[in-house]
């Protein structure tokens, strides 16, 4: 499933990913943001993994910020927008 979204004045965020058993699996956030330190894309797919399809988006947002280090910046996205791409995967694989 691939959803994508345009933060307002930030960067374009793109989310693939799968669903198995109800759970996001294979969660891949990519664009064009800039994020430091680069293992904060890594702890965002983590964050992802494993969660319910049917998460709304702030609860998606809330386990992506528990999962961002306070020293964790970034440009362009926020947890939120990140949510935002989630469940527009997800609209768009219930409708394929």
């Amino acid at each position: 499933m691939h959803g994508e979204y345009k933060m307002p004045g930030g960067k374009l965020v793109v989310v693939d990913l799968d669903v198995h058993a109800g759970q996001l699996c294979r969660v891949q956030v990519s664009g064009d943001f800039f994020l430091e330190p680069d293992r904060a894309l890594r702890d965002i797919n983590a964050a992802l993994e494993g969660l319910y399809a049917s998460s709304d988006e702030a609860a998606l947002a809330f386990a992506i910020q528990g999962a961002l280090a306070a020293d964790v910046l970034m440009y362009g996205i926020s947890p939120e927008a990140i949510a935002v791409a989630v469940r527009r995967a997800l609209h768009e694989g219930a409708q394929a």
